[in-house]
Parts: C-alpha cells; structure tokens; sequence
C-alpha cells in the first residue's frame, strides 16, 4: 500500500458516518415535502351572512321548538280532558301559562336550540373550532390563566356597574325581565335546573354565536377592535325582546358585549367570556331565590 492510499484509508475510517433520520427527528428539508391541505379547507371561515344567519336560525328554532312543546302540551290536555281538536292549542297555552310548565317548557327549548346550533357550528367549521384567535371559534383553553381571573371580577361587577347605568338611564322606570320573573315564580324543584340553564347552556350558546361565530365573521373584514363593538351592538339588539324592548337596557348590554369581546381576543380563547357571562347570569338568579313566590 502506497502513501497517498494509506492516507484515503485513513480519512475514510476517521471520517464520522452520515446519521441516518429517526422517527422523531426533525429535518427542515423535509417540511417542503408535507403534504398541504387546499387553502379552500384550510381558509374555512364564518363570514357576517353565515353568522347571522346562525343568529337568526337560533331564535327561529326557539320559536318553533316552543310552538311544538305548546301543542305537545295541548295535544295532551285535550286527551286528558276528553276534548276536541279546536281546544288543542288553547289548552296547551293554558297549561303554558303556569309557571313551571313555562319553566319546562323554556329548559326544553333551551337545550334543543342550543344542540343544534353547537352541532352546526362545529359540522361547518371544524378546523377553526379549537382555534384561539379570530377567525376561530376560540373553544380551547387559554395560555393566560389570569384571563379566568379577570372574567370573574368581571362577571361580578357587571351586573351592579350595569345596574347603577341602566337605573341611571332609566330615570326611576322598572327595567323587567322575562327570565327574571319566570325564576322567581317556579317552584324550588324546578328553580334549580332552570338556574344551572342560564348560568351553563345559555352561556355558552350565546359566547358561541356572537363572540366566537359572529367576532370571527367580522374581524375578517376589520380590526378586532370593531368586530368587538359590532358584535356588542347586535348582541345587545337581541335582547330586547326579553326587555320589552326597553332602550335604556341597551348600554350595559353593549358594555357587558364589549368585556366579554375583549377577554375573547385578548385570551386567545371564548372561555374567559363564557365564565364570566355565567357569573353575570350567576348573581340575577340569586335574586330568583331572595324573591317570594
């Protein structure tokens, strides 16, 4: 063996091997090589049409679910009473008209409604429901457990801030309730699901329409900042109906819209919004337990 092939042997046997890519190991290179989704799968998001269209098809759905439980409801008392079918539907608004069939009546609406907009909502957007900014629907944890905090000194305040605002305006007028009322005036048996409701389900429902659907549709098109107020607006428009349609209420509903927008974009997620939303619905149904029958 001559100099220079002792020396290309040597170099061979010092040179270090070439390591072979693991499972797990991670190579830039091979990024351009993953497989990508069509930006039209990807890109899928609500847009301000879907939204209220989700909207609208939520009350929609409550109109029609209680139109069925009234002629459930009378379809029964007309069996029961041995009556024809021309007093089916005013027996049924009959026995709607005590309390806690109302109170039933709400709860199974309530749960319907809110079932079919979650299963719409996730079956049209699969891929921005556990996504945290906008245009996600936020529905994961946030990285910022201060956000949890700051939604139950929110959920607190509101209601009294919100108070001393509406009462202000309203210049010594009863602001009213419907909820409020049907509470205070259901037996104690149903009292208790009927809270657990609107404190849980009806939160959630809601922080699912107009902070993750709605918020995300809107800050498509403007900055998060609008799409926070513009989703406030239309929150608090819906309400009226539940107020007799009392515009005095509509500043703290927009005010209470707007904290809520703010702890979704600002946490990265919708459940500092829907706790705190729970703790504002929290402290009027305590008033349900203060009020005699």
């Amino acid at each position: 063996m001559n100099a220079s092939a002792g020396a290309r042997a040597t170099r061979r046997w010092t040179q270090p091997a070439r390591k072979r890519p693991g499972l797990f190991s991670m190579d830039a290179n091979r990024l351009t090589d993953l497989t990508v989704s069509p930006p039209e799968q990807t890109s899928r998001a609500p847009t301000p049409w879907q939204a209220v269209a989700l909207i609208t098809l939520y009350f929609v759905l409550q109109l029609a679910i209680g139109s069925l439980v009234t002629l459930v409801a009378g379809v029964v008392a007309t069996l029961h009473d041995g009556g024809g079918l021309g007093a089916v539907v005013p027996l049924g608004r009959r026995w709607l008209g005590q309390s806690d069939a109302t109170a039933v009546a709400v709860m199974i609406t309530l749960l319907m409604s809110a079932a079919a907009i979650t299963y719409l909502s996730r079956h049209w957007w699969p891929q921005r429901w556990s996504e945290g900014a906008p245009p996600g629907l936020g529905f994961t944890s946030s990285p910022h457990p201060v956000f949890y905090l700051a939604a139950l000194a929110a959920g607190l305040a509101m209601p009294f801030v919100g108070g001393v605002l509406t009462q202000w305006l309203a210049q010594g007028h009863e602001v009213s309730q419907d909820i409020k009322q049907l509470g205070a005036n259901t037996s104690l048996a149903l009292r208790l699901p009927l809270a657990v409701l609107v404190i849980s389900i009806g939160p959630m429902v809601e922080e699912l329409l107009f902070r993750g659907v709605l918020l995300s549709a809107i800050a498509r098109y403007t900055s998060n900042g609008v799409a926070i107020v513009l989703s406030a607006l239309l929150f608090a428009c819906v309400h009226l109906p539940d107020l007799s349609f009392l515009w005095y209420a509509l500043p703290n509903l927009a005010l209470l819209g707007m904290i809520l927008g703010w702890l979704r974009v600002q946490s990265g997620s919708i459940w500092p919004a829907v706790v705190a939303h729970g703790m504002n619905n929290l402290l009027a149904v305590v008033s349900w337990f203060m009020l005699s029958r």
